[in-house]
């Protein structure tokens, strides 16, 4: 829906909520501190945990840590987007049009047995990633589902009361 049809129609979307509501407002905050966390730990302690692995774990430390990176950088660049719907910097409109550069789906880490071996913080790290990435795909899902039908439905009651109406009449005349 247009961004002058829907002023036209009065309605509110669950979408416009949900990108100014607590929850969205929590979303952003930890998905922002979770891409701090793990700038900071692959700049420091995980540079030092990486020297220590094995050769083929090192290698795996690598390409999740490279996997990581791209999918918290894609999940910020769709926070930062739905932020600036929420400070009303662009329209949920623009926002579904800029997030087409974004890939909710990318970087998927690599097996389960793989992850094992890799230091725990990173392990947790990309866990929690997961998580973020659910949540926000949940969220996009929700927040730009069409919208089903464009015209106002006015009231629902109406032709019950009509049906009404006309009985009450019916037995009066």
């Amino acid at each position: 829906m247009s961004d002058r049809m829907q002023a036209e129609t009065g309605l509110v979307h669950l979408s416009d909520r949900l990108t100014n509501s607590a929850a969205f407002s929590a979303l952003f905050r930890d998905g922002m501190d979770l891409v701090e966390e793990t700038a900071a730990y692959l700049d420091g302690v995980g540079r030092s945990e990486a020297k220590a692995l094995e050769r083929s774990v090192s290698l795996t430390y690598a390409t999740e840590s490279m996997r990581l990176t791209t999918r918290l950088m894609q999940l910020a660049s769709w926070l930062l987007l739905h932020r600036a719907v929420k400070e009303g910097e662009m329209t949920l409109v623009q926002a579904n049009r800029e997030k087409t550069k974004v890939k909710l789906t990318a970087a998927d880490p690599g097996t389960a047995d793989m992850i094992a071996k890799l230091p725990q913080q990173l392990q947790d790290l990309i866990a929690r990633s997961m998580a973020l990435q659910s949540k926000v795909r949940r969220l996009d899902a929700t927040i730009h589902a069409p919208v089903a039908d464009q015209n106002p439905v006015g009231n629902p009651l109406m032709p019950q009361l009509n049906r009404l109406r006309e009985a009450f009449e019916r037995q009066t005349g």
